[in-house]
């Protein structure tokens, strides 16, 4: 591997400390030999982690707003994780652990979609020939042309109501209103996974939830290496010099703790932003109590962004991903369960041992509601006699089905109470009930990323003319990659940390399973099926 010289002088910030953040600043003390004490990250919460999120305990209940999908092909993740010790075997890295329980928990599930209680074929994906041509032509379309159209501008409405997209729209999170180029990109980047898709073949997972198995060792990591972390300090804003056709930032305004400072930055210093979030704003309700909807802009990376983008272009608009709450919300939920009925009539119902068979998708459900069971324990500290599943409803503004209410207007138990009616627990129900914590979550800006957008609404990772800054996250532009994956944050980590100092290694290709024949084939029999 080539290495770099040494940059003792160098102060690195980051603005944030998600999965982005913690990423640049391991790269760049593995491949930029930067020494960990230059290395600052703020955060406006108190805990790291961004949106990769689980805590809670048996007690009170455990949380996890929304895992991210994860497959064998996201290279720079795994280029990452392959130099980070798990926490729980430490003769092995992250990467090791999450490639091992893959293959021994291999994902096959035979229940994707529940209609009346039942499960449903999905042998056939039920596309028409004029589905398949709309689907073609987004394929060979450039993104350049399809512009700001959404998916439902292009498909019929008859598109929505098939298997396949039905399918698609609870793995991904998509909806008809979202970004026809995100959806086209999708296709393209995951099109390997079309034979199994109805099987939800191909999709890895980690031991834990991925805040125990991805966030936790890198945070640990990175402290080891000597890496400062302010906690409760929030970014404000930056200052700019734009004078001579480069670009610079020269200072860091934030709060901590209430008190408003700044940070003189230098030309040889580094500043990495994460630009929007999207769980900023999420709130959590309880068994007795909804979760609150954060009706406007919770502060935080959105202003931040804001008031980097004001009056300075080639730096995006971040109103285009947060001004639409109404099409960027929806509802999760996290059961904590003392009773092992449920997993043991889910896994009689599907046929899948928790942990092989993934998402399954109420498809009479009016909250369009999905829920998975993972692989036992999925926290760290679960005890044996603990079970977690999570859940989560596309559209948590229309009234139940058996409660009369809306999924935003419901208590945990009101949640139980819609689910189990749906899966026809019957007289079941109850004793589940009295043993579980259900706690929701509701997150305003949760699928921002997909909103339709045209070129320059989200900036390059490194803009033109910026001399010690870059733009890290999910608002950030990298070709033929896909937002709302773990691989976009750690990629455009990966891009900044080694433009910016110039690091001489190669950054893995995004995968392109669309230039292999075999995959092309397996694909458009797939579309027939």
């Amino acid at each position: 591997m080539p290495r770099t010289t040494p940059h003792n002088k160098n102060k690195v910030y980051f603005a944030g400390s998600g999965i982005a953040s913690l990423a640049g600043a391991a790269f760049l003390i593995r491949d930029g030999l930067i020494p960990g004490d230059n290395i600052h990250i703020f955060e406006e919460l108190e805990i790291s982690g961004g949106s990769l999120d689980g805590a809670g305990s048996a007690d009170k209940g455990y949380v996890i707003r929304g895992g991210r999908m994860m497959e064998e092909h996201y290279v720079c993740t795994y280029d990452l994780f392959a130099s980070i010790p798990s926490l729980t075997d430490s003769a092995k890295s992250v990467k090791d652990e999450i490639v091992e329980f893959s293959h021994k928990y291999v994902s096959a599930s035979r229940c994707r979609l529940v209609r009346d209680g039942k499960k449903v074929d999905v042998s056939s994906i039920e596309l028409s020939e004029k589905d398949r041509l709309d689907l073609f032509a987004l394929l060979i379309h450039s993104e350049d042309s399809i512009g700001d159209k959404s998916v439902e501008d292009w498909f019929s409405p008859s598109f929505f109501e098939h298997n396949f997209w039905l399918m698609w729209a609870t793995m991904f999170a998509f909806q008809p209103w979202h970004s026809a180029v995100e959806l086209k990109r999708y296709l393209l980047r995951f099109i390997h996974l079309f034979p199994d898709f109805s099987k939800m073949g191909g999709v890895w997972r980690t031991p834990y939830n991925q805040y125990d198995s991805m966030i936790r060792p890198l945070t640990v990591w990175l402290q080891e290496q000597g890496v400062h972390f302010s906690l409760n300090t929030e970014v404000t804003g930056l200052d700019f010099d734009l004078g001579g056709g480069w670009r610079s930032v020269k200072g860091i305004r934030y709060t901590c703790d209430g008190e408003r400072s700044t940070i003189a930055v230098g030309m040889d210093d580094r500043v990495f932003v994460t630009l929007g979030c999207m769980t900023e704003g999420s709130s959590l309700g309880s068994m007795t109590s909804p979760a609150i909807l954060n009706p406007e802009q919770s502060g935080g990376s959105w202003d931040l962004w804001e008031d980097i983008a004001n009056g300075r272009p080639g730096f995006g608009h971040p109103a285009v991903f947060a001004e639409n709450i109404e099409q960027t919300k929806w509802q999760s939920f996290t059961v904590t369960l003392s009773n092992p009925a449920f997993f043991a009539f889910i896994e009689e119902f599907t046929g899948n041992e928790a942990g092989t068979g993934g998402l399954f998708t109420l498809v009479d459900s009016n909250w369009f509601m999905s829920i998975v069971l993972a692989h036992q324990p999925h926290f760290i500290n679960q005890p044996e006699n603990i079970f977690v599943f999570w859940g989560y409803g596309l559209f948590p503004d229309r009234l139940g089905n058996f409660v009369n209410k809306s999924m935003a207007e419901c208590t945990g138990e009101e949640i139980l109470i819609e689910l189990f009616q749906h899966l026809k627990l019957g007289d079941k129900a109850q004793p589940i009930i009295d043993s579980a914590i259900c706690i929701p979550c509701m997150m305003p800006f949760v699928t921002s990323q997909f909103m339709p957008r045209i070129k320059g609404d989200r900036p390059d990772v490194v803009p033109p003319g910026a001399k010690n800054f870059a733009f890290i996250g999910q608002f950030c532009e990298i070709p033929d990659d896909v937002v709302f994956t773990v691989e976009y944050s750690v990629r455009s980590a990966q891009m900044a940390a080694y433009k910016l100092f110039d690091i001489k290694r190669d950054i893995p290709p995004v995968f392109k399973g669309q230039h292999d024949v075999g995959v092309l084939f397996n694909a458009l029999k797939t579309m027939h099926r």
